[in-house]
């Protein structure tokens, strides 16, 4: 086995003999990548990449407990395998007892496609996208508007194997599309956005036309003063929210006393009812067109993720189930210390239950006097204990009246809590799939409503376009 022409699952296993710890688990992530960059109605750049990482924990046993040492290398070969395994193992026996420390898990079964190569992505993926992407560059060029933005795919191998006889393996695809147009005056903008998993469900022309129609809005320009508005939160504003939401969803935390999901007096709001729309936040890693890993992938411990159940199988998970809230995420040692299922976090995010013949145009219709938002960005956590979160709106605000848009406001900076939103939300559209703003770069797997919130809180004007 050559340095060269080392396969990932090979890797693995000489990695897996060559560790003397008492328990050891090896992740290898084959990762590669194809990108088109454009601006001005001209692609500007493209390329591939390919890149490998692996991730060895060791895990040795003492008196006084078990203790982990993580240690991750890009690049590695078979010849720099056992310096990598022999740093892990120095890093266990230096640290102390591991609080999350749980006997590594056993009895899955293995992948059968283990032994195979990875899988990869290339420009070959733009076949289809990359000629349209032209002709809406010559559409936006006549129609006196220019395009931004990038087009980014990845595919994402991931290997795991363990002393305890996993052998797992999971492709992940992620694309992601951001569009921007912009007037050639560069005073009016607008965004969209989607997430894919192969770039043959985006369409740049729908896109495009869309942008066009916003661009138009914003030729009428008003001004409003900061307050609380009736507001219409598309999907990607949701997804950002949410997203948020669930990573402030620690059960431990919760249990502690330090999140909105603590109940006051000790213990925790599961259970409770969140709000009077209907609405399930629920994660599935075979959800159509959103699959993500069916087991735990854990590169390191922190929060509510755990080295230690690695491999662990997750399913179908309800977090808020008709509007009452259902599970917080645990590891197996959070779960034993709180008292909660064992629900580890999955890589994705959907929110349903709205009206599934009701879209965002149809609820602008159906509004007398209220603020259409894009999207939100630079979102930053206030108060843990409530959830407050502010940010910036973006790339167009719209003032509704009488069923129509009448022009573009400014932007403004926000306030609010996710849990406290779904609380006072009116309506919920349908569920669509969406590309968040904000937390795309670490979480792109996510399906929305839109939101109708009768009193959302504008704190304050922003300048920013």
């Amino acid at each position: 086995m050559s340095a060269r022409t080392s396969k990932p699952h090979e890797i693995v296993e000489r990695a897996l003999e060559l560790s003397r710890a008492d328990g050891c688990v090896v992740i290898a992530d084959e990762e590669s990548t194809a990108n088109l960059r454009w601006a001005g109605n001209a692609l500007t750049t493209n390329g591939v990449t390919r890149g490998r990482t692996l991730t060895v924990v060791a895990t040795v046993d003492g008196r006084e407990g078990t203790a982990s040492g993580v240690v991750s290398r890009s690049a590695v070969t078979v010849d720099e395998l056992e310096p990598l395994v022999r740093a892990a193992e120095a890093a266990a026996r230096g640290a102390g007892p591991a609080e999350d420390a749980q006997p590594l898990v056993t009895g899955v079964p293995a992948a059968p496609d283990f032994t195979d190569a990875p899988a990869e992505t290339s420009s070959a993926v733009f076949a289809d996208f990359a000629p349209a992407l032209g002709e809406a560059f010559a559409r936006a060029r006549a129609g006196g508007r220019e395009l931004y933005g990038f087009a980014n795919h990845e595919m994402t191998s991931t290997y795991v194997g363990t002393s305890t006889g996993l052998r797992l393996r999971h492709d992940q695809p992620n694309g992601t599309l951001e569009l921007n147009a912009k007037s050639p005056d560069r005073a009016r903008s607008a965004w969209a956005g989607r997430s894919t998993r192969d770039f043959k469900d985006v369409d740049p022309a729908a896109l495009d036309a869309e942008l066009a129609v916003r661009l138009g809005w914003a030729r009428r320009r008003m001004e409003l003063p900061a307050g609380r508005y009736e507001t219409l939160l598309p999907p990607t504003a949701v997804a950002d929210l949410l997203i948020y939401q669930l990573w402030s969803s620690s059960g431990r935390d919760a249990t502690e006393g330090r999140t909105v999901f603590s109940k006051p007096g000790g213990g925790t709001r599961v259970g409770e009812r969140l709000g009077e729309l209907p609405l399930t936040l629920r994660s599935d890693p075979h959800e159509p067109g959103l699959q993500s890993a069916p087991f735990v992938v854990a590169h390191s411990s922190g929060g509510d993720q755990s080295v230690f159940d690695n491999g662990l199988p997750v399913g179908a998970t309800d977090w808020i189930r008709a509007g009452e809230l259902n599970r917080l995420t645990t590891t197996r040692h959070s779960a034993v210390l709180t008292g909660l299922p064992v629900a580890p976090a999955i890589g994705n995010l959907v929110l349903d239950g709205g009206d599934p013949d009701r879209s965002l145009d149809q609820m602008v219709a159906g509004t007398s006097r209220g603020l259409l938002l894009t999207c939100l960005w630079y979102i930053r956590e206030v108060d843990p204990a409530t959830l407050l979160l502010t940010g910036l709106t973006r790339d167009g605000v719209y003032l509704v009246e009488n069923g129509e848009v009448v022009g573009e406001v400014n932007n403004f900076r926000f306030n609010e809590s996710p849990v406290s939103l779904l609380g006072r939300a009116t309506e919920a559209g349908r569920t669509e799939k969406t590309l968040p703003r904000e937390w795309g770069d670490w979480f792109t797997r996510a399906a929305m409503p839109a939101l109708r919130v009768p009193d959302f809180n504008m704190s304050s004007v922003s300048q920013g376009v």
